[in-house]
């Protein structure tokens, strides 16, 4: 689609839990386009639905290695480049589940937290290296992580629409909007920010 518009893109196949695979995915950014100025870091799964007493020790370390070691080593390979150049911009991903409980999902609500932490952490050590780092914490969002968790629980679309006080599911094109804004210079003025674009839901 990039390239359609008249852009330039490029694919890099990595598992964000790897040290390697990290480390050579910046590399390659960095050998392709000469410098990096700004890093999306979003990749996260939900894991299996479980209450803490019965979720598995594999699906939470599974769900700690992607959804926030992934985004700390994403960090720590991003931001030496960035010190190079003087300065970028970071956003990372993590969740209204981030900022409020989430029954039944003890691995993921407890990521989710983590990368708010470290986000605040990494902004107050980089801020005056003209580093700037925020996250967003979408609400109910219709993506295919979302629509696995529709299909697996009868109501449960209900359930996450009567959640938002805006009566309605999100689009990912709302998320990328915030994400685009506070990459950019306009939000020169914010880091360690965790934005919740949720349609309301923890604000209740």
């Amino acid at each position: 689609m990039i390239k359609d518009a008249g852009g330039t893109a490029s694919f890099i196949q990595a598992d964000v839990s790897m040290t390697a695979q990290v480390e050579a995915m910046v590399a390659k950014t960095v050998d392709t386009y000469g410098r990096l100025d700004c890093a999306f870091n979003n990749a996260g799964i939900e894991g299996r639905f479980a209450t803490t007493a019965e979720c598995t020790e594999e699906n939470f370390d599974r769900i700690l290695a992607i959804n926030l070691k992934g985004v700390w080593l994403c960090m720590k390979y991003e931001i030496p480049q960035l010190l190079k150049q003087g300065g970028g911009s970071i956003v990372n991903t993590a969740s209204a589940a981030g900022l409020v409980g989430l029954p039944g999902s003890p691995a993921y609500n407890a990521s989710k937290h983590g990368v708010v932490g470290l986000t605040r952490t990494t902004a107050l050590e980089y801020a005056a290296k003209n580093i700037r780092v925020n996250c967003v914490c979408p609400g109910a969002i219709r993506t295919p992580m979302l629509e696995r968790a529709l299909d697996s629980v009868a109501g449960a679309e209900q359930w996450f629409i009567a959640g938002e006080p805006i009566g309605r599911l999100g689009k990912p094109e709302e998320i990328a909007e915030g994400v685009v804004w506070l990459l950019s210079d306009a939000a020169s003025f914010v880091t360690g920010h965790p934005m919740a674009i949720d349609g309301g839901w923890v604000a209740r």
